[in-house]
């Protein structure tokens, strides 16, 4: 009853791997030892894996699956600030320093990535074309003008509000109520980003291996090995890089992470005028609603990608089309009679606390858990986590400093979840 949802052409997988498929070299032979070893070829385990082995270590990237086939070639490719505690939150429960550093960290990954992308001259199609954070009600518009107001100083963000009454000039939608811009946020292709990264650390001699799962972890510190479908490694660090595919390797990064299926649908492509008349100023998109959506237009401005969690459990991405295009219909309308030319979905990995953890435990370095700000976050602390596996002050982090949460009974699999998606409908429908 919904075959007219799918385009001829419709594939089950990411729009990006149309412009950056997943690498088809052959798998190369598992070293019998390395300086580092990262599991995770992701952009945490990439970012990391640059910097140990442009420092002169022997590095081996492992993937248990094709490499970047997780959340880094899946997700929506959006850029901000990244962070979501509030400052006046944060700063009760860990002290005005401290939550003012963390903070600012979420700034630093921001400006970290343009600069990076650009002085590494990866072709991902990046750009500082900003974000609209629509409200889904008048009470949520109050919430998101005062947000915005007095922020401490270095914590600016030269966001500002835009009414109901002249929201078309951001988005042509009878669903929201004005919202806010933040004119400092980006966007990129994230597959075409991936492939960059993976390039560059080749390039530095650092070896990547696909179809090679980790299975285990034995040693201590400066003496570790790894146990591998491929076979067993040894190495004097260890990074652990899973972050929304953390399962049983680490029972301990297991029991702080929270696996979040995300699910996104590329349009098929629409007529120019239609684009630009509904996103005329193409920037970033998400709401107020708890249930989360994210979208935005492709880099080509062709088609809208629309990101949600739908679901009450995880379900194939193909299942999942109808209810995504009736939230995208929902925002637009004029999308009725769309068709959805790709679905895909990804792991997020959420916390606790909704912050990103990174450090080491036991002489294992990891760092995960961005809760769905992944390109920057990722990149920017994967890079700090090479930096601190060579032993650099720039790896600091006042992250290293707050404990990394977990909860009594939770082992891995989130059985809250259901009910969570549940009440957060019943809270987004009272809202609007």
């Amino acid at each position: 009853m919904t075959s007219h949802l799918f385009a001829p052409d419709y594939k089950p997988q990411p729009f990006w791997w149309e412009r950056s498929p997943l690498s088809a070299e052959p798998t190369p032979d598992l070293p019998a030892q390395a300086d580092v070893v990262v599991i995770g070829s992701g952009y945490t385990g990439l970012c990391a894996a640059l910097q140990t082995a442009r420092g002169g270590r022997h590095t081996v990237v492992i993937e248990a699956n094709e490499i970047g086939s997780g959340c880094s070639s899946r997700n929506g490719g959006q850029i901000s600030t990244a962070l979501k505690p509030q400052y006046d939150n944060l700063r009760r429960k860990v002290g005005d320093q401290l939550a003012y550093d963390i903070l600012k960290e979420g700034h630093n990954s921001l400006q970290w990535i343009g600069d990076f992308v650009k002085d590494e001259a990866i072709d991902c199609d990046f750009e500082i074309c900003g974000r609209f954070y629509a409200a889904h009600s008048p009470g949520q518009f109050d919430i998101l003008a005062r947000s915005i107001e007095n922020p401490p100083k270095g914590l600016e963000t030269d966001a500002y509000v835009v009414p109901k009454a002249e929201q078309q000039v951001e988005i042509d939608s009878p669903d929201y109520h004005g919202g806010v811009v933040y004119p400092r946020h980006a966007g990129l292709d994230p597959g075409a980003y991936h492939k960059g990264l993976l390039a560059r650390v080749r390039a530095a001699g650092g070896m990547v291996i696909g179809q090679c799962g980790a299975t285990g972890i034995s040693g201590t510190a400066g003496d570790f090995t790894v146990a591998t479908a491929n076979g067993p490694i040894r190495a004097r660090d260890i990074v652990v890089a899973t972050n929304g595919y953390t399962r049983g390797l680490s029972p301990w990064h297991r029991r702080r992470i929270i696996p979040i299926g995300s699910y996104i649908i590329a349009t098929e492509k629409l007529a120019p005028d239609l684009i630009r008349r509904l996103i005329p100023t193409r920037r970033m998109i998400n709401d107020t609603r708890k249930l989360v959506v994210y979208y935005r237009t492709d880099p080509a401005g062709e088609r809208i990608l629309f990101g949600a969690r739908v679901s009450i459990a995880e379900t194939d991405p193909t299942e999942a089309v109808p209810a995504l295009h009736a939230e995208l219909v929902t925002r637009f309308p004029d999308l009725a009679e769309s068709q959805v030319s790709h679905a895909w979905m990804g792991f997020v990995g959420y916390t606790f606390d909704e912050m990103p953890h990174l450090g080491a435990r036991d002489g294992i370095h990891y760092s995960m858990g961005y809760c769905g700000s992944g390109v920057g976050l990722s990149s920017y602390f994967g890079t700090k986590i090479g930096q601190q596996v060579l032993g650099l002050k720039e790896g600091d982090s006042p992250l290293t400093q707050i404990d990394f949460p977990t909860r009594p009974y939770y082992w891995g699999k989130p059985w809250f979840l259901a009910p969570a998606v549940r009440y957060y409908r019943w809270k987004d429908a009272r809202a609007a």
